[in-house]
This record gives structure tokens, C-alpha cells and sequence, in this order.
């Protein structure tokens, strides 16, 4: 197995680890992850062929196919929404 691959299946398991944290939790490795896997997969297709790079550039949407939904739409200056856990608490106190 070529290193390339290997740092592949590391990177997988890093974003399995990180989707089990906490929501609010997740950002930096998310991020981290989100912005290491260009490089690893330029390295993925160098070392192993464009049909393998694509494979694991199709596993790598899946796995961040809401945090690129959001960007995408960001980008194009659609509305976004956050979910519930990331919405800032609404104050109680309405009735002053």
C-alpha cells in the first residue's frame, strides 16, 4: 500500500472521530481536515491514478457534504441556516 493511501485511510478515520464529537467541537479538525484533503488527494492521484483520486474525492464530499453545502451557498449569497445546536440562545426575558 503506497503512503498516499495510507495517509488516506488516517485522514478517514480522523473525520469519523471528528463527526463523533460534539457539534460545537468539531470545528477546528473539521476545518483542518476539510482544508488538508485538496493536497491529499492531489498526492492520492499522483502516487495511485486519476480513477483513485476520484474515489476517494467522492468519499471525501460524502463525508463533508453539509459543511460544503453551506459553503457553496455562502459563495453564491444564498441564505443559510445553522442547526439548532450552533444557533446563539434566544433571551427569555421578551416581556420587559
Amino acid at each position: 500500500m503506497t503512503l498516499s493511501l495510507v495517509l488516506a485511510f488516517v485522514w478517514v478515520v480522523a473525520a469519523a472521530i471528528t463527526a463523533m464529537m460534539p457539534m460545537r467541537r468539531q470545528y477546528l479538525p473539521g476545518v483542518s481536515l476539510l482544508v488538508l484533503s485538496p493536497p491529499l488527494l492531489i498526492f492520492v492521484g499522483y502516487e495511485n491514478g486519476w480513477w483513485v483520486a476520484l474515489i476517494a474525492l467522492l468519499a471525501a464530499i460524502s463525508m463533508f457534504r453539509n459543511p460544503l453545502r453551506y459553503l457553496v451557498r455562502r459563495a453564491l449569497g444564498k441564505p443559510v441556516t445553522l442547526p439548532p445546536e450552533l444557533r446563539e440562545p434566544q433571551s427569555k426575558d421578551t416581556a420587559s
